[in-house]
């Protein structure tokens, strides 16, 4: 039984933060602060305790005695201290403001969540049908309901497949179609997709071979054509996502490769499954498909909108030789994540498609308004124009009209650290809370966060 549960019992050590420790430093002050088992017992934290975690809360009220005992909060003041400090999970991941500007940041975990995605995702942490037919009582099909919608959104797929990030679907293709073959790809297109990690390299280790065609700058059908052999699994078209080649160019489209009499696989990166006028130079799933690809693999964390995940679509078999491949169970995606995903698919506007749509001149009305509001409690605060991007290696050299609130410069830094915490962008001298990223009902939060902080 933990000693602190017992009444009457002596603190344990290191935990009588209180009395003892305000005798061996003769602070009249400091013999005020309650012991550990005292405050646990408090209404606030031991209700934290059930929901946070005994460890957490104990953390939380060790620190506040610290700083008790320090002379940095006065004694009676242990447990506004502590509860203060406590964070709103068990988890030690923070929620963060996203006003860097960059829709699909990736450091942030790129796509946020709709409500309806979230919710679904919540109603799946518990028991679910994932992969039980209730009418029978029998095994069904692992997430079959979001396999449906994918198929509904995208009707040129004739099957389709989720995995657990947009890299495992490229290896699991490479593994199940190109393991011991030659994959035929463009210079041009052995891209580095962040982190250090390079296309090259990943699809090596699924025991394929490279066989690489045409220059950085240029490669024609007719590069392919020639590549193409007993030994080859498929074609391989990487879309340059985080960057772009311009001048002297020139690449084959997925149409002229489509008749060559090897699959296509087309990785498209940002998750597009329908064509966006915002974005006419980006691809998506359905144009792939329709101009011949016999597989289409995408993120779901980017355009999609949806939680991380990677996603084919396209010829029934080559989609059931990758679902069927034994290293297909190694990345198969848990029941929330199919929730989440089912819900963006069928649910409301995610929140990176309202953000991508936004009205730049109603960004720039919040900038103003938010501007007027942080004036009015002292702070140095002015509506600018910006300009914002996709991000997630999407949509590269696209640019955003956007607006922000301006400023001073060290906010930036107070405003990151903050709770909630805040993620604006320096530039020239300046922080900027660009609000594109920002839904509209966060206003009130950033005026909070920077009156917290001034």
């Amino acid at each position: 039984m933990d000693r602190e549960a017992v009444p009457g019992a002596p603190p344990a050590a290191g935990e009588a933060a209180g009395e003892d420790a305000g005798q061996e430093a003769g602070g009249d002050a400091r013999r005020r602060i309650a012991r550990t088992d005292a405050l646990l017992a408090e209404p606030r934290l031991a209700l934290a305790a059930g929901r946070l975690g005994r460890g957490i809360v104990k953390a939380a009220i060790g620190a506040a005695q610290r700083r008790a005992r320090s002379g940095e909060i006065p004694p009676d003041a242990v447990a506004d201290a502590a509860v203060a400090a406590l964070p709103p999970t068990a988890s030690g991941l923070r929620p963060v403001i996203n006003a860097t500007g960059v829709l699909l940041h990736t450091n942030l975990g790129r796509a946020p969540l709709s409500d309806a995605a979230r919710d679904a995702a919540a109603m799946a942490s518990g028991p679910t049908d994932v992969e039980l037919d209730l009418e029978t009582g029998r095994r069904a099909r692992r997430g079959r309901s979001v396999l449906d919608a994918l198929l509904e959104r995208v009707p040129k797929a004739e099957a389709a497949h989720v995995v657990n990030n947009g890299a495992a679907v490229l290896v699991l293709a490479a593994t199940a179609l190109a393991r011991d073959r030659e994959i035929v790809i463009s210079r041009g297109e052995m891209v580095e997709i962040g982190d250090g990690f390079r296309i090259p390299e990943l699809l090596a280790a699924t025991g394929a071979r490279l066989r690489e065609v045409g220059t950085t700058n240029r490669t024609t059908p007719a590069d392919y054509a020639e590549a193409i052999g007993d030994e080859t699994g498929f074609i391989l078209k990487v879309h340059p996502s985080n960057f772009r080649v311009t001048g002297f160019t020139r690449g084959a489209d997925v149409s002229e490769l489509a008749g060559l009499g090897v699959p296509v696989v087309a990785d498209i990166g940002s998750g597009l499954l329908a064509p966006e006028p915002l974005l006419p130079d980006e691809p998506d799933a359905a144009s792939m498909l329709k101009a011949g690809a016999g597989l289409v693999t995408a993120s779901g964390d980017k355009l999609l909108g949806g939680p991380q995940c990677g996603i084919a679509l396209g010829r029934e078999d080559l989609v059931r030789r990758l679902a069927r491949h034994p290293i297909a169970r190694a990345l198969r995606v848990g029941k929330t994540t199919l929730a989440a995903l089912e819900a963006t698919l069928r649910g409301p506007a995610t929140p990176t498609a309202l953000a991508l749509h936004a009205d730049p001149e109603a960004l720039r009305g919040r900038a103003e308004r938010l501007a007027a509001r942080l004036r009015d409690a002292g702070v140095d605060a002015r509506p600018v124009a910006s300009e914002a991007a996709v991000g997630g290696g999407g949509a590269p050299g696209v640019v955003l009209p956007s607006a922000a609130v301006s400023l001073p410069e060290p906010y930036a830094a107070r405003l990151r650290l903050g709770a909630p915490a805040v993620m604006g962008r320096v530039d020239g001298g300046r922080c900027l809370l660009d609000l594109r990223a920002v839904p509209p009902g966060d206003d009130d939060e950033i005026v909070r966060a920077v009156r917290l902080v001034r």
